[in-house]
């Protein structure tokens, strides 16, 4: 590739310079190739210029320079001259622009594909493309083409320096499985991958389709996998969602009931409340009423004593009930006990504690709770130094081999054994009894524990 105009000459030569050789290239059919950075064969991107006049890409240039820092010195990858101290990159602005001008109208070509580079006068849609002469051949023009080896054909293309060896322009034939990368034969024999192991590309292409059919095998597999759990979560969603309507109008409902029967046992707890104080006024009221009947009996009495006439005394008709003290006395005492030690707040706690337990008793018969059972071990999992009992709630470690059958549940390598019921959802604890044992162990997994292997 002709080296760009040096980025410190005058602009107006530096435009006169670029116009000339985009005139020319347009001329000779080889745009793309002047607009080609030498390292990547891509239309340049943010094209910089060295101090040598070549250009590249920003960014390749720079992976370049990077490869070079240590070794001494740095060189053009192009026309290998020398810098004693990495040289410093200037914005090719114009060639940037051109780039970028000449890139606009890819998509609309690229949408009519290759076209015979002789054919000019009427475009013929290109069957084969020849990398050494850089010509796009159609079927006429192919079958007077040269055939001797050193032309060599390939899928019609537009991008054929891509297909060339960046540093000795020769066409990619081989593949250097050390670096992986394509190379061409004066790589192989000369170059940098000297003395690598090499392959063609269609063996190199083979081997690393079979790598992606792998992959492809076990990515396939596992979509499969994972549209299997997709259908299975749609499938319950669906029964859960129907469910969800029932519990939904159950819920409803209960707490209807809920919010009208604890209001009632507002209203009766309140009441008992303000009953106390009235209960106790009622008795005051009462006793009350019996010492106003004590003074009066007080007041007769005083007055018989106080009579002298020992036949008027005699002949009073009422001095048995004026006697009589113990009327009513014995109910008075109990009551005044009992309201003197009314617990008050004993009382409420009561009256809402039975109260809730009637409500809870009713959310039990909205909501099934399932109630207590025993877990029950299973002996096609138990490690042969577990002992299982009988009823197959107890395990134990034992120093006797069990000589248990073998089977692929079955632990090998960790003293454990599963349970032979499971759960997947909701809310459980369990009770333990371990006894006067100084080591034990409990916990919850998968079904899919491994069953060989370290302790789990």
């Amino acid at each position: 590739m002709s080296p760009l105009p040096h980025p410190h000459s005058s602009p107006v030569s530096e435009i006169f310079s670029l116009v000339s050789l985009l005139l020319s290239a347009m001329a000779s059919g080889d745009l793309r190739a002047e607009l080609e950075c030498s390292v990547c064969l891509n239309i340049y991107t943010d094209p910089v210029t060295l101090r040598c006049g070549h250009n590249f890409c920003r960014v390749c240039i720079d992976g370049v320079l990077d490869t070079q820092r240590g070794s001494g010195g740095y060189s053009c990858p192009q026309c290998r001259e020398k810098f004693p101290d990495r040289p410093a990159l200037h914005r090719n602005i114009t060639l940037r622009n051109i780039a970028e001008t000449f890139l606009s109208p890819l998509p609309h070509q690229e949408e009519f594909g290759v076209f015979c580079t002789y054919c000019v006068d009427s475009p013929v849609p290109a069957v084969r493309s020849c990398l050494l002469c850089e010509v796009s051949l159609c079927d006429k023009h192919l079958r007077v083409h040269k055939k001797s080896p050193e032309h060599v054909l390939c899928d019609p293309t537009l991008s054929m320096e891509s297909r060339k060896c960046s540093v000795h322009k020769e066409v990619l034939k081989y593949f250097c499985t050390k670096d992986n990368a394509c190379i061409c034969v004066s790589c192989s024999l000369a170059g940098e991958h000297r003395g690598h192991q090499v392959e063609t590309l269609d063996e190199a292409s083979e081997k690393k389709k079979e790598t992606l059919r792998n992959v492809l095998q076990k990515l396939l597999t596992k979509r499969e996998k994972t549209e299997e759990r997709v259908q299975s979560l749609q499938e319950h969603r669906k029964k859960v969602e129907e469910e969800t309507a029932g519990d939904t109008k159950r819920v409803t409902a209960l707490f209807r009931d809920l919010r009208r029967r604890l209001e009632d046992l507002e209203k009766r707890v309140l009441r008992d409340i303000s009953g106390r104080a009235e209960r106790i006024s009622i008795s005051i009221q009462d006793l009350e009423i019996k010492k106003e009947e004590l003074s009066r009996k007080l007041r007769h009495i005083e007055e018989l004593c106080n009579v002298t006439d020992p036949l008027t005394v005699l002949q009073e008709s009422d001095t048995g009930d004026l006697c009589d003290t113990e009327d009513g006395d014995n109910e008075d005492r109990e009551r005044h006990e009992e309201l003197l030690h009314d617990g008050g707040g004993l009382g409420v706690a009561g009256v809402l504690h039975t109260g809730l337990s009637d409500i809870i008793t009713e959310v039990n018969v909205y909501f099934y709770i399932q109630g207590a059972a025993d877990i029950l071990l299973d002996g096609n999992t138990a490690h042969n130094i577990l002992q299982i009992s009988d009823d197959r709630k107890t395990v134990s470690w034992s120093d006797i081999d069990q000589n248990h059958s073998e089977t692929p549940e079955r632990f090998q390598d960790c003293y454990q054994v599963l349970s032979s019921r499971s759960f997947s959802s909701g809310r459980h604890y369990w009770e333990v009894d371990v006894g006067g044992s100084e080591s034990w162990r409990v916990g919850m997994c998968y079904p899919s524990i491994g069953r060989r292997g370290g302790s789990q």
